[in-house]
């Protein structure tokens, strides 16, 4: 495994996160036996969010982290304020009522990484900057930042951070894979992926911002399952999820080609995937959603796994 280090939180944290969406407090054994084999592997970070299983996957991970004792030993990321059915919630109140809802279901003192899931653009970036330190002052987060913010909102945050003598947003969580995104998933999200967001990406090499990219694999259309003549046929969905955001003429030629060098190197095709987003001149930390400790195993095999700039253009379309 390898390892980074965030602004304000005094432990390593590994590049490859490993999600939570799959545990759950009615799987209590199942849950355990996979974190507990992640955690072996040496993943000492793992992604939650506010709104994931209305709060069970929270309770299932602050379950494990307690019964094991390893709180000092995990990097928890926690994400609130994301939007509902009725309205946009990048308020500081909503920030206020998410954290401390996830705290109590954590049944932890405090988050190590905490994320703003959602941005609302009209919403002043003063209040939320001056909460979030609020917040931070006071113990119960050591570091924030946002997901699916713009860059430019960041950049205009920690401008009013630098102005105010308070503490910047160090991180950022957009969408970013070898597969271009054509469509968001999930409504306001942001990707950083593809050739209309190279400014994004030059905006942060040169700030060096902690990236933790999510769908780092494209949601599953590395997996192999996908296919230009069988779009129609899934019924999960995640599948059908992944068909909608990723399936195109670009990325299937992109995938041609991770199979192509795949086949070269000796290595699975969502390894090679994987290997791109890691090589890039960013400070990337993947996001991965594991179901079982093979597949955790085969992703942080592609962490020692360095392709050239001139492999990763290939892959990208941008060489012939």
């Amino acid at each position: 495994m390898q390892y980074g280090k965030i602004p304000g939180i005094d432990k390593p944290v590994s590049r490859l996160v490993q999600g939570s969406v799959m545990i759950s407090t009615r799987d209590l054994e199942g849950s355990f036996r996979l974190l507990d084999a992640i955690f072996a592997m040496g993943c000492t970070t793992f992604d939650t969010a506010h709104v994931y299983g209305q709060g069970d996957n929270e309770r299932a991970m602050g379950r494990w982290v307690n019964e094991r004792g390893i709180r000092d030993q995990v990097v928890i990321i926690g994400k609130g304020a994301h939007h509902n059915a009725d309205r946009k919630r990048v308020t500081p109140f909503d920030i206020t009522a998410d954290l401390f809802d996830s705290l109590a279901r954590f049944k932890f003192d405090y988050i190590d990484l905490y994320l703003l899931h959602r941005d609302d653009p009209s919403v002043p970036v003063g209040p939320i900057v001056e909460v979030l330190n609020e917040h931070r002052a006071a113990g119960r987060i050591r570091a924030f930042g946002g997901s699916n913010w713009s860059h430019r909102r960041i950049a205009e945050a920690n401008e009013y951070a630098a102005a105010h003598g308070l503490t910047p947003f160090v991180a950022s969580s957009p969408n970013f894979s070898l597969a271009e995104q054509y469509r968001e998933p999930w409504e306001g999200c942001i990707s950083i992926s593809g050739p209309q967001n190279e400014e994004a990406r030059a905006w942060y090499a040169e700030q060096r911002m902690p990236l933790f990219t999510w769908s780092s694999l494209a949601g599953g259309f590395f997996s192999g399952r996908l296919r230009r003549d069988n779009l129609d046929t899934f019924e999960d969905y995640l599948d059908k999820l992944a068909v909608y955001s990723y399936a195109g003429e670009e990325n299937f030629r992109r995938l041609e080609r991770a199979q192509q060098l795949a086949e070269e190197k000796g290595l699975s095709i969502p390894q090679i995937a994987l290997a791109y987003v890691m090589s890039q001149p960013l400070d990337i930390y993947a996001l991965v959603g594991c179901r079982t400790p093979e597949e955790f195993a085969a992703n942080a095999e592609a962490l020692t796994v360095r392709l050239t700039p001139e492999e990763c253009a290939w892959l990208d379309l941008r060489r012939d």
